[in-house]
């Protein structure tokens, strides 16, 4: 398989913020080669295009597969398994959003939630519980917003991000109506 020069721009780059994001870089850079090829990959074109190991590739297509991101495809005729996108974007950020409430909101919240039911034995204790509580209820209304962000169309998430700013003049607009 042959990377044109853009492609290869852009893997380089999703590589680099891959592990920003939590990946390694070369699970950033298969993700883009398979976000950015419109056909299905198999292991062995996603090892030539990006000069990796067979087995690195490997590992890489099980976290892949992990996280939801990548849907498997079999060609009649064919052994191997292919990979590919969801060619929604709006359905890739929903599943990130997912995968990573998951593995790190979730526990966070379980921790917290541990915390808060501990008696405290002193003042430091019963501040900590304070500044915990506060924390808590911040992560939930995280997760109950991107629950319902989870629930709406792709249309209607784009609609909303669109509004921008707008949102806030909304609320401006209540709370001077609030006031009167």
């Amino acid at each position: 398989m042959k990377v044109t020069p853009m492609q290869q721009s852009l893997i380089s780059h999703f590589g680099e913020m891959g592990s920003r994001w939590g990946l390694n870089r070369t699970l950033g850079q298969m993700y883009a080669l398979i976000v950015l090829t419109e056909a299905p990959l198999n292991a062995d074109q996603i090892s030539d295009a990006l000069l990796i190991s067979r087995s690195n590739v490997s590992m890489g297509l099980k976290e892949l597969k992990s996280w939801n991101l990548i849907r498997l495809h079999h060609i009649p005729g064919d052994r191997k398994e292919y990979f590919s996108a969801p060619q929604d974007i709006w359905e890739i950020a929903r599943t990130l959003i997912i995968e990573r409430r998951k593995r790190e909101l979730d526990p966070t919240l379980t921790t917290f939630r541990n915390a808060l039911l501990e008696k405290p034995s002193n003042s430091a204790d019963e501040y900590t519980q304070q500044r915990v509580q506060d924390m808590h209820d911040l992560m939930e209304m995280v997760t109950i917003w991107s629950t319902e962000l989870q629930n709406m169309s792709s249309e209607k998430l784009s609609t909303l991000l669109k509004l921008g700013s707008g949102i806030s003049k909304i609320i401006d607009a209540k709370e001077k109506f609030l006031k009167k």
